[in-house]
């Protein structure tokens, strides 16, 4: 086979491989999510507010580590907020980003106003809850 003819083959074989790497990593839709329980907020209290501030705080730093824990609020309020950020370690910085403000704006979606819930992507992964889930 003369080299001539495999250069089409080099330029179809990196198209097809560029284009299941996109497919791949900005999938669109979550892989599952789950609200905890019945439990509600209102929309202009001060629960609301702390989760808005928890999903501010975890948005801007989990992505160059891959992963946050934090909460907003007091220890013993009904109005505390817990939160796990978390991103598969081979993801770049600034896809994890994307995924966490992602899942952040999904899950309100699937669960609005619920005291808690999780979401996960292939990406990445955010949950949170009015009850204490982490050490």
């Amino acid at each position: 086979m003369s080299f001539l003819k495999l250069i089409p083959l080099y330029y179809l074989l990196s198209f097809t491989f560029s284009l299941h790497t996109y497919i791949v990593t900005s999938s669109p839709d979550p892989l599952n999510h789950f609200c905890f329980d019945s439990q509600t907020y209102p929309v202009d209290g001060s629960y609301c507010k702390n989760l808005n501030n928890l999903i501010s705080y975890l948005s801007f730093n989990v992505p160059p580590t891959g992963f946050g824990l934090g909460f907003v609020g007091r220890q013993t309020a009904e109005t505390r907020v817990n939160g796990l950020a978390l991103c598969r370690g081979d993801v770049k910085s600034s896809d994890c980003k994307t995924c966490i403000v992602k899942a952040t704006d999904e899950i309100r979606q699937h669960c609005p106003n619920n005291k808690g819930a999780i979401i996960w992507y292939d990406n990445c992964l955010f949950k949170y809850s009015n009850e204490k889930f982490f050490g």
